[in-house]
This record gives C-alpha cells, structure tokens and sequence, in this order.
C-alpha cells in the first residue's frame, strides 16, 4: 500500500510512473478497475465505519466544531454513497481521446485535438474522509494518477479507504503507485508536495482560507483552488414567496457547513415586510443566528428586537454554520452589485417570476454555478451528472464549477501528413 514510509518524494515519482501507463489504459480496463472498488467498499463497510469513529471520536476529543465534525463523519448510508458515486462514475463516458475538433488544413494535414489526462494530479483535504474515494475514481476514469494528502483529522479513515481503492484497483491491472497516500498532516509533507515540478502536474486543495493561503505561500505547481463558498439567495420583486421560503430553508439549513450553503439572504424592498418575517421566523425557530441590516431589521415585525447587527465583515464571511447574514436592496442590479462585490465565485440564486430579472441576474452574476428558482445546494458533481467531483473551482482558468472527469483532462493536438515540410 502506498502509505508506508515512503517520502513524499517517493510517492510522487512512483505517480509519475504509473500515469504514463494510465494514459494508455483502455476503458475497460479502467472501469473493471472501478467495479472492484465499488464492490470492496460494500464488502468493506463494517472496517471503514470503525476507522471513521474513531477519527470522530479523537476529532470531538480535539474539539473540533459541529461543520468539521459533520464532514469529517460517516455512516453506513455514506459508504454506500461512496459506492454508488464510483459506480455512477464508472457508468460514464470515458473523456480521454475524445475528439474535440477535427479538420483538413490547407497544408495537407490532417489535424484532430484530443482529450489526454493531466498526469499526476494531488489533491490536499481537510476532514473529508468522503474525497478520497471520490478523487480516487475520478483520476482512475479519467485515465490520471492521483495522490492524495488528507489531514490528520481523518488519518484512521483515510488509510482504510486508500488501501480498499490501492488493493481493488491493483486486482483489476491498475500500475502500482496510481494512488498515492502521504500519510499525516504536517505542513512540511505539503509543501514537499507542492512543489514535487515536472513530477506533479496539478494540485487541487478542498479546505478553508487558511489551507489556501499556505498553499500559495509555498506553491510552485499549478494550483486549481476548489474555493470557499460565500452564496446568496436573492429574493426579487414578485417571487413566489412560497418557493423562496423553502430555497432559502433548504439553501442555509440543509447542510450548513458546506461549500454551496447559503451565507446572505438578498431581499427586494417591495417584498421585504412580506416575506422577512415569516422567513426569519421559521429560520430562526431552526436555530440560526440572523445578522441583518437596519432595513431588514425595520421589516422584520415583532423579531426585531431579537435580531443581530450586521458588520460589514458579515457581508464577506463564509460561516459555515448556522448563522445567516440579511440586507434589503432597492433592486435586481443592486443585489448583482453586492454579490459581485461580496461573493466569492461560487454559487448564487435569484428567487423570482420575472424573466428580465432572472436574465439580468445570470448575466449580471460572476460565479460559477447561478440559479434561478432553486437551491445553491445543488452545485455538486454527484448533482450535476458527473458521479462525484473532485471539488468547485471558483477560478477561471482551467476549470469553473464542479471538477469532474472532463476537468482533469487538458488536450493535446495530433498531426499527419504525407511528408509534408514547411517552406
């Protein structure tokens, strides 16, 4: 397995090797690779939910808090999970060699661009023992070697899942050292990692703004951030405030200690005294902490008085958890505005009947993922059709949303010709 003492070094050259058999494999071979994962973490459940509690366990010792204990825990219905995302992945498309375009050119050549994996792509995470099986099958379909540095959080879970993928993808033809686990959680592994050139070819970090900036600060391989998630709920003039009261339960409530949960409710002036207070009300009965401005505050009814200020530090914050920032606008383009300004690329949603409002919003809005009349809970690549992800990039270049097989491919250009020489 690939855990034992091996630098980190190590790790990444035995990578290395194995992707450029990868990069050859054929579909079944890869997808015979997968079936046997899938079947090993049915057959393996009872051994991954022992190790889980006791990362939980340690993690509640360490006083850990409710949003890191949630991503870091997993039941019996998450293993299946994982199971059936690594089915449903394998049930796709393989991206590698598709043909994204194809033509004659004028010189005689014959020219087709095509679909090549990465290479060696390393994924760093904090408390989501779910990513390692989830990166796992996505790098294998996609035809990629991957290694994958947890946290110590989730050191237990971790090496229990890395050995199911390492010894069931092995059974099925996959080259030893495709999947890579370096073992513990200290900085000094991650920048050995992040800065493994010409052997590395991405990394892509799933964690907070403190996981980012270290990356950054050590970092000399490309970078694709799955970035933190500052979203809104823009409730416009005329919504059905039916269906806005369920999408803004449902976007902060659901899960909030998610990338795509909701941060700050938008709320149009015309329908604010209409629909604060019997929103804030029942959010508020859910247990979440309501920091409004003085607008929302003046249209909340008989909860004003129980309410937060706003600082504008609230405006910028990913909480994580059960806390909801409010603020009244005067109009669609003001709530454009303020997510622009306050947003950080993820996910956003307008609430709203009109087609020129939702227009001017999808249009209007920099992110990656813009809803209209649903939940920004839905930005996930299981969601999407893609079996899993890797993690949303909120970053323009090479890949924006959900990271799934397609976006761990880049292209390559393939040339023939008849013995043609350029004058």
């Amino acid at each position: 397995m690939a855990v034992a003492a091996r630098s980190v070094s190590e790790i990444c050259l035995a990578a290395r090797a194995a992707s450029r058999t990868l990069a050859r494999l054929d579909t079944a071979s890869k997808d015979r690779a997968l079936d046997s994962i899938a079947e090993q973490l049915d057959a393996r459940a009872d051994e991954v939910l022992a190790a889980n509690q006791l990362d939980v366990e340690a993690g509640r010792a360490a006083g850990l808090s409710a949003a890191l204990l949630d991503r870091l825990r997993l039941d019996g219905e998450g293993v299946a999970d994982r199971a059936a995302g690594v089915r449903a992945i394998r049930a796709l498309e393989d991206p590698v060699r598709e043909v994204i375009a194809e033509r004659d050119l004028d010189n005689g050549l014959h020219l087709r661009q095509v679909l090549v994996p990465l290479g060696v792509v390393a994924v760093v995470y904090e408390a989501r023992p779910n990513v390692t099986i989830d990166c796992t099958a996505l790098a294998l379909k996609s035809g990629n070697a991957i290694v994958l540095r947890g946290s110590s959080q989730a050191a237990y879970s971790n090496a229990v899942l890395a050995a199911i993928g390492t010894e069931a993808a092995a059974g099925a033809g996959v080259p030893d050292g495709a999947i890579g686990l370096v073992s513990g959680g200290g900085h000094h592994e991650m920048a050995d990692l992040a800065t493994q050139d010409g052997v590395v070819d991405l990394i892509i970090p799933r964690g907070g703004d403190g996981l980012k900036a270290a990356l950054k600060a050590v970092a000399t391989v490309p970078v694709l951030y799955a970035a933190s998630g500052n979203c809104h709920v823009y409730v416009d003039s005329g919504a059905d405030l039916d269906a806005a009261e369920e999408i803004l339960v449902n976007a902060k409530t659901q899960r909030p200690g998610t990338c795509n949960a909701a941060e700050t409710l938008l709320v149009h002036r015309h329908v604010a005294s209409a629909f604060l207070p019997r929103a804030l009300g029942r959010l508020r009965e859910g247990g979440v902490e309501l920091r409004v401005d003085g607008r929302a505050r003046a249209a909340s009814g008989e909860l004003a008085a129980s309410l937060i200020d706003a600082t504008e530090a609230d405006w910028d914050t990913e909480f994580l958890a059960m806390v909801l920032a409010v603020r009244v606008v005067d109009s669609v383009e003001e709530a454009i505005e303020h997510v622009n300004r306050h947003g950080s690329g993820h996910s956003e949603a307008i609430v709203t009947s009109s087609q020129e409002s939702a227009q001017a919003f999808q249009l209007g809005v920099d992110a990656a993922c813009v809803y209209v009349n649903a939940s920004t809970r839905f930005t996930d690549g299981f969601e999407f059709g893609m079996g899993a992800e890797i993690g949303n990039s909120t970053q323009k270049l090479h890949a924006r949303g959900p990271i799934g097989l397609r976006e761990l491919c880049t292209y390559k250009y393939l040339l023939e010709g008849s013995g043609q020489a350029r004058p």
